[in-house]
């Protein structure tokens, strides 16, 4: 969202971010291969995907305390590979002060 019902934004203060980078598990890979070959959600990797999700946001609102932000807005989340077998997960929006 990019403003808070029932609040003010006073100030834009930065963009706060939050990223972790996740490799698979041969274990995981393995369930995954057999997985792809009868059809149906890899659920490994949805767990993976889910943590690596949760980890970047956790360090989104860190970044937003140590701007001094009460709020982030307009949240998004990126994903990319860096290399084979890895990804980024990032989750970045606008740090604000609301009004009191």
């Amino acid at each position: 969202m990019p403003t808070l019902p029932g609040k003010e934004i006073e100030e834009v203060l930065d963009i706060a971010r939050g990223s972790t980078v996740r490799t698979r598990h041969m274990g995981r890979d393995f369930a995954a291969l057999f997985k792809n070959m009868i059809g149906g959600e890899i659920k490994e990797y949805t767990k993976l995907l889910a943590q690596a999700r949760e980890e970047a946001l956790s360090r989104m609102k860190k970044d937003a305390e140590t701007l001094g932000a009460d709020a982030v807005v307009n949240v998004r989340f990126n994903t990319s590979a860096v290399m084979q077998g890895s990804s980024e997960i990032l989750a970045y929006g606008t740090a604000v002060k609301l009004k009191k």
